[in-house]
């Protein structure tokens, strides 16, 4: 609110402004189309896409589809991938932009994987009557539910707006705190688990979906462990604190025993949280 509140006016420097409102209109247009793409490919199991790569070879083509999301988009959020990020055009607002043009990479990459897929146009299931329409409540469900942890996360930076308000505001980018609120309550991952259950709720399934729900879920299990690595060595005591206190990806039904851990920072000299 602070970002969009301060957008309204902006400092003075035509060129400035009109590079952030460029970048800004091309990070949620592409954003918007990638989402959409998903929706939409997912629900009717990846059987209709824009791809029309001959067979055999479509399956080494889809397969790639699938790798180069989640392989790029781990890179990125290396320190090396931070740094190239910080350097990508435009050179002087290349800091300033870096999560801006992060999302818009992520985003194509999406728009690519479920736009440019080749169907094997064989259907295994598809739901109908009251399947299908718990099915579609389920899947609408995991997706409002990918929206809420993304907010909670900080909508600024899942959506790319941070580096262009920032930049429309000609000031540093000022990221959120570590997320320990909303869904953040509960697990550790609600945004991976949240992507997760969009696979696995489609009212359609095909040897495509079945294939893309395996890759992608075992990335949402595996690759939060190295974000953890980050925010352990961003927030120290605090996200270890955290961490023992809140699970990883699977909400506790009831709260077992609690042990009492003197961590310097978060616990009293008494050992009391």
């Amino acid at each position: 609110m602070t970002l969009l509140g301060g957008a309204l006016s902006p400092p003075p420097g035509r060129a400035r402004i009109a590079l952030a409102l460029l970048f800004g209109a091309t990070v949620h247009i592409v954003f918007a189309a990638a989402v959409l793409a998903m929706v939409v490919a997912m629900f009717f199991g990846m059987s209709r896409s824009l791809g029309a790569v001959p067979w055999p070879y479509a399956a080494l083509t889809n397969a790639l589809l699938i790798l180069q999301f989640p392989i790029v988009h781990s890179l990125l959020l290396t320190a090396k991938g931070s740094g190239w990020l910080s350097r990508v055009l435009p050179v002087r607002y290349g800091r300033t932009l870096a999560t801006t043009n992060y999302a818009i990479i992520a985003s194509l990459q999406l728009l690519a994987l479920f736009t440019l897929w080749t169907p094997s146009g064989i259907v295994w299931w598809q739901a109908e009557g009251l399947p299908f329409y718990a099915l579609v409540t389920a899947y609408s469900m995991s997706w409002i539910l990918l929206m809420k942890a993304s907010f909670d996360a900080g909508a600024e930076v899942q959506s790319g707006a941070l580096g262009w308000l920032s930049l429309l505001q000609d000031k540093k980018p000022v990221f959120p705190d570590m997320p320990t609120t909303g869904l953040f309550r509960v697990i550790r991952q609600p945004i991976y688990v949240a992507f997760a259950l969009t696979l696995w709720t489609v009212p359609v399934w095909t040897p495509d979906q079945f294939a893309l729900a395996l890759a992608l879920t075992a990335y949402c299990l595996a690759a939060p462990r190295l974000k953890e690595r980050r925010f352990e060595k961003r927030y120290g005591d605090r996200f270890l604190a955290y961490r023992q206190r809140v699970p990883y990806a699977v909400p506790r039904l009831k709260d077992g025993p609690v042990r009492a851990v003197h961590i310097s920072g978060v616990c009293g000299d008494d050992g009391k949280k």
